[in-house]
């Protein structure tokens, strides 16, 4: 049952790490591989401090990803709109993606950050320049988030080894 509960750990922390960039809940899926990882294991190696700090950074992350987007598309002239469409723009691009295996998504949710900031930025100000600004920022924040959002996704993964080595 431990290799078993080792073997969930692990993809699901690599398939976490891949889901990340793509603007899906990669550091969830991590959490959830985590719980099975203890529950499987009796919770003698994973407690609930360990727990706590996992789920912890998982919140942490997209309070991370949300505050950038709208901080950065703000920072290069947009509205709180702007932020929204970044949001919504960046899920669709990512689920549509393009016709690339993998990165597709990536692209797509870059893509669709700075369309969706920018539509939305631009029915609210009908400035063009403006909405542009905040599309490049939107872009920027996705960019940061994803950056950051991997490192607490690293750092997950180091406590589930931790967790691992005490087993």
């Amino acid at each position: 049952m431990t290799v078993l509960a080792i073997a969930a750990l692990v993809l699901s922390d690599l398939a976490g790490l891949l889901l990340v960039p793509l603007g899906l809940p990669g550091l969830w899926v991590m959490v959830v591989g985590f719980l099975i990882y203890a529950a499987a294991t009796e919770f003698r190696t994973a407690g609930l401090a360990s727990i706590a700090i996992v789920v912890g950074l998982a919140f942490a992350g997209e309070i991370v990803e949300s505050w950038l987007g709208f901080r950065f598309a703000k920072r290069y002239g947009g509205s709180s709109r702007s932020g929204w469409g970044a949001l919504i723009g960046g899920l669709i691009g990512a689920g549509m993606g393009i016709p690339i295996p993998v990165i597709g998504s990536i692209i797509g949710a870059f893509v669709g950050a700075f369309a969706g900031a920018v539509l939305f930025e631009y029915t609210a100000s009908r400035r063009l320049e403006v909405a542009i600004g905040a599309g490049w920022g939107a872009v920027l924040g996705r960019a940061a988030a994803a950056a950051i959002k991997i490192a607490l996704g690293l750092v997950i993964a180091l406590v589930g080894i931790v967790a691992v080595l005490r087993a």
